[in-house]
């Protein structure tokens, strides 16, 4: 399990992975957490691309942060991801906004270095 919590304007947002199988589940939550849009990032081995489908629950504006996540850590990991993301604060100005979605991004941005580095710790160690 992989957790990172990081303050951002007013809040903090906590990215929290779990291995499922071979697979990944994040929540990407902060302030009034909730699920705000849940996104699938798939991989394709022939092509070698990766790509995602979001659902976005109604008044939500969660859908491009966890459609570009489940994308991108499925084209670093290879495998299936599932991304919960939920942030929620009110009265929020537009560069509050920036400035949490910048956040988020370099957390998952973490998370990925950190496979890339299991990954090559696992490949010495055969």
């Amino acid at each position: 399990m992989f957790t990172v919590t990081r303050k951002a304007s007013r809040i903090e947002i906590t990215l929290e992975v779990k291995k499922l199988g071979e697979d990944y589940l994040l929540t990407l939550t902060g302030g009034k957490e909730h699920a705000g849009a849940v996104a699938v990032g798939l991989f394709d081995e022939k092509s070698g691309r990766a790509s995602s489908s979001v659902i976005t629950l109604p008044g939500h504006r969660e859908e491009q942060l966890a459609l570009d996540s489940a994308r991108r850590v499925s084209k670093a990991t290879g495998k299936t991801s599932i991304v919960v993301a939920g942030i929620h604060v009110d009265s929020i100005s537009l560069e509050e906004i920036k400035e949490i979605v910048s956040t988020a991004e370099e957390m998952v941005g973490n998370f990925i270095a950190s496979c890339k580095k299991s990954d090559v710790t696992a490949r010495r160690n055969k």
